[in-house]
């Protein structure tokens, strides 16, 4: 039986606890300095706002752990010695191991600016951070976000349940459109600004004022513009937290650099989740990957090889979802910001102007690689074994109400998207399958002996 220490209770780092133990009866140590308990980072939010409280973002009851036998360490790790496979904590102790899993997550971004240490300046990652907010909450009139990604949506969003006036910083010409094309950043633009956040396009901070007593008191823009507020959320992205380690022998880039099982450089010791960087990550996957479901079937990949059966971590095609207000955003396959060469996209927008779909496609073979879906809810594995079949996008079109799910709960937008298709190029198509979940499932089932 080995001893299998692991740095990090983040999603990543709790599967892979339950994993081994479901595999193997090694001695498991889960350290974390953010809380004694796993939590649901995503769900943040719904705590500030009081839809849920904290308990309710816990998963597993506090009798969990013990009776899976895996111990926990509410400790900062200091150091690692590596040569002697110890690691130092912050209250002084040692811990031991035959194995080790880093999986330390992420920390925000700051990018020097003047002020961005004042109090009242915070990221939005840690349980802390959430704490921190909670404390400053009743003393702020009005708020600054710097950032244009999520993490900075959620917040005006957390702001806003409140009534705390926010002004939304977003360096680029409309919200996220690094990531999103043309017509659906609009969309989420003119979605906040409906909200009442005062959005800030094109617009970058500058420096952070504070009063004498260390607090601040307004941010300037690069404009000149000042705007007066008690708090400023720093939001502008996320970068994995291996700080701790750097001087080490062990090797990182952006993040710890592991092969294709999750393996670093030195002997035993594997990384995962946000802090993990892949030497050589797949086509259409980026090397550093900060989303749920990729720290959880990290946490699944190593826990098999650490128990004998060695894995290659594959996370497949890539897909992402997330909510603007009330829109929801889901992604599958490649959808970039800007149409490449080789690439093309049909784009259906409702006249409510809060839901569309963008099927991206390649121009010669006419072969589908992508869903955008803004306010619409396609079903996943759907998506997937069109893309896995390199379906044509007629078929994916004569097909397209397998996608939907029931019309009692979801509209079903089918005959508007095809009417659409049809008419934009000159084609007379007719869908050939219904939304039932029997019909999908057959779908499915007869594509999966395919594949």
């Amino acid at each position: 039986m080995s001893k299998i220490a692991i740095i990090g209770n983040g999603i990543s780092g709790v599967t892979a606890a339950r994993f081994i133990r479901k595999n193997s009866m090694h001695e498991v140590v889960l350290i974390s300095e953010e809380s004694e308990y796993f939590f649901s980072r995503t769900a943040l939010m719904y705590v500030y706002m009081g839809h849920m409280r904290w308990k309710d973002i816990q998963p597993y009851e506090r009798g969990f752990w013990k009776k899976n036998k895996i111990d926990l360490i509410q400790a900062r790790a200091e150091s690692i010695q590596f040569d002697k496979k110890c690691i130092q904590l912050n209250n002084g102790s040692t811990v031991n191991y035959d194995y080790l899993i880093l999986a330390t997550g992420s920390k925000s971004n700051k990018y020097g600016w003047p002020g961005q240490d004042l109090s009242g300046v915070r990221g939005l990652y840690h349980k802390q951070d959430l704490e921190y907010l909670e404390r400053c909450s009743s003393g702020i009139r009005r708020a600054v976000i710097v950032g244009g990604g999520l993490i900075g949506i959620e917040l005006a969003e957390m702001f806003q349940s409140r009534n705390i006036p926010v002004s939304f910083l977003v360096r680029e010409p409309q919200f996220w459109s690094m990531i999103l094309p043309e017509e659906e950043s609009k969309m989420i633009s003119r979605h906040i600004l409906q909200h009442g956040i005062d959005l800030r396009l094109n617009s970058q901070l500058k420096e952070i004022n504070g009063d004498e007593a260390g607090k601040v008191h307004s941010v300037t823009l690069d404009s000149g513009e000042e705007i007066k507020c008690d708090y400023v959320g720093l939001t502008a992205g996320v970068s994995p937290n291996i700080k701790f380690i750097e001087s080490s022998e062990i090797e990182t880039d952006r993040g710890i650099l592991v092969d294709e099982y999750l393996r670093t450089n030195i002997p035993d010791v594997f990384a995962i989740g946000d802090c993990a960087q892949l030497r050589n990550p797949r086509r259409g996957r980026r090397d550093v990957e900060a989303v749920w479901y990729t720290g959880r079937m990290m946490g699944e990949c190593v826990a098999q090889t650490i128990c004998g059966e060695q894995k290659i971590y594959d996370p497949g095609i890539w897909f992402n979802s997330a909510k603007f207000f009330d829109i929801e955003y889901q992604v599958y396959g490649q959808v970039p910001s800007k149409m490449t060469d080789d690439l093309e996209s049909f784009y259906w927008a409702h006249e409510n102007g809060k839901k569309s779909i963008r099927i991206v496609y390649e121009k010669i073979q006419q072969t589908v690689v992508g869903f955008n879906l803004m306010g619409i809810r396609f079903r996943h594995e759907v998506c997937e074994q069109w893309i896995l079949r390199k379906s044509t996008l007629d078929k994916v079109l004569e097909e397209i109400r397998l996608a939907f799910f029931d019309p009692e709960f979801y509209e079903d937008c089918s005959a508007a998207i095809l009417e659409n298709y049809c008419k934009k190029f000159g084609k007379k198509i007719e869908a050939t399958a219904g939304w039932r979940l029997d019909e999908a499932n057959l779908f499915l089932n007869k594509n999966n002996q395919k594949t």
